[in-house]
């Protein structure tokens, strides 16, 4: 499948909500694409370069991205509200005369739906606590605090943690493995 991709200093899981403002003409019309077509884009990390301007390196795995809502911001500028999807791994990558970066992505299968084991049951509640201080952005975001997969991806995105670490979270496939390391990560917090 061949998608525009939206490199950012940012790493979108599925099931996160990314709110974007949209500015240059590329990602306007990439937009107004996605929207007519019905269509996602890809969201990739960026590894080397700016959101503005060049990005001359992106990590190759990353999400599937759903137009949800749109909106004109008080400076002018294009709000959307995105959701993530489906996680996908860049298979190839090339770019349009406007600057709009493409890549033939390759959907990568759905995690497993794992229960929440009781040991991380204090990451869920960690979870519950925090979503409701961060406003708006998640007040649309279906919960599902029994599914290990969801706990991790939500926990694994809010946590104030480098873009590069996150993308570490998003590459791991086994959700416990993501609770694990992010139970490693909050317990050094901690100490």
């Amino acid at each position: 499948m061949d998608v525009p991709l939206f490199p950012l200093n940012t790493v979108l899981f599925p099931g996160g909500p990314l709110p974007l403002r949209i500015f240059e003409a590329r990602y306007i019309d990439m937009v107004c694409r996605c929207m007519r077509q019905e269509e996602p884009f890809g969201v990739v990390l960026i590894r080397t370069g700016a959101e503005v301007g060049t990005v001359s390196d992106m990590a190759d795995v990353g999400t599937t991205a759903r137009i949800v809502d749109f909106h004109a911001l008080a400076d002018g500028l294009l709000g959307i509200a995105c959701i993530g999807e489906s996680k996908f791994r860049t298979v190839k990558r090339w770019r349009q005369s406007d600057g709009l970066h493409l890549g033939e992505i390759q959907c990568l299968p759905p995690e497993e739906r794992v229960e929440l084991p009781g040991e991380y049951q204090h990451l869920g509640e960690l979870v519950g606590k925090l979503l409701p201080e961060l406003g708006e952005e998640y007040a649309n975001v279906p919960q599902h605090f029994a599914d290990a997969s969801w706990v991790g991806c939500r926990l694994a995105e809010i946590l104030p943690i480098n873009p590069s670490e996150k993308q570490e979270f998003l590459e791991l496939d086994d959700p416990i493995a993501r609770l694990t390391r992010l139970n490693l990560l909050i317990r050094r917090e901690q100490d």
